[in-house]
């Protein structure tokens, strides 16, 4: 319990510590949160546009942290020769893996918090009372696992630089093609259907319908955020290579 507490104490140090990690995590959310409020880039289905944005910013919180910045850290570890050297540590596989899992929820907190506030500034109303909150509390872990699948398992195959440019170029995809900003009436019906079943545009659907719309997420949510949590994790075990 002290390796993991110590490892996962490390881990989230090392994230406040880099810059480029902050701007993901926390700056550039803030800055779209602000700039999509504002601006009326595209329509939005509630009456309030804070109130359609600032869900779909804590699903992109979620993204950049479980999926991009876990990953490019990650795999940069592993190019560097990090993670073999814990691998073999009393730390162990399970501690670290539980680690980074750990660290990564925490950094979500804390992006919660501060995306929160500024969007409550905004004039944010959230929606769902306390049924609301504990599915987006659910819709958040589901999300965080498939993504967090996801990136560990691009981390534990590709090379450093190469995983880098795939990571940064998924989260731009998905940015735009989620729902996170830009609601998925906007978008062809084909795309649609895709979007909802990856965890991304599961989550943000989900988040869209309890925090501005007052609804319970749909079952289609709930099935793809459970697969992708399920499978994701699992893919990435067996496939993750230390060096």
């Amino acid at each position: 319990m002290k390796a993991w507490w110590a490892q996962t104490r490390s881990e989230v140090r090392m994230t406040i510590r880099r810059g480029e990690t902050l701007l993901l995590t926390i700056g550039i959310p803030v800055l779209l949160l602000v700039f999509f409020s504002l601006a009326r880039v595209s329509a939005t289905p509630t009456v309030h546009r804070i109130d359609f944005i600032a869900p779909g910013i804590l699903a992109l919180c979620v993204l950049s942290t479980s999926l991009v910045a876990l990953s490019i850290a990650t795999g940069f570890e592993r190019s560097f020769g990090v993670l073999r050297r814990l691998h073999v540590t009393p730390l162990g596989q399970r501690r670290l893996i539980g680690a980074k899992i750990t660290s990564v929820l925490v950094t979500e907190f804390i992006q919660i918090v501060v995306l929160g506030a500024v969007a409550l500034l905004l004039h944010w109303h959230p929606r769902g009372a306390l049924t609301g909150g504990l599915e987006v509390l659910a819709l958040l872990l589901l999300g965080s696992a498939g993504c967090a699948g996801i990136g560990l398992a691009l981390a534990g195959q590709l090379r450093a630089e190469v995983n880098l440019a795939a990571s940064n170029g998924l989260y731009l995809v998905l940015l735009l093609l989620s729902g996170i900003v830009v609601p998925l009436t906007s978008l062809p019906s084909v795309i649609q259907r895709v979007v909802i079943a990856v965890p991304s545009g599961a989550l943000a659907e989900g988040l869209h319908r309890v925090l501005g719309l007052g609804l319970a997420p749909t079952v289609g949510d709930w099935i793809a955020l459970l697969a992708w949590a399920v499978a994701a994790p699992l893919l990435a075990a067996r496939t993750f290579r230390f060096d």
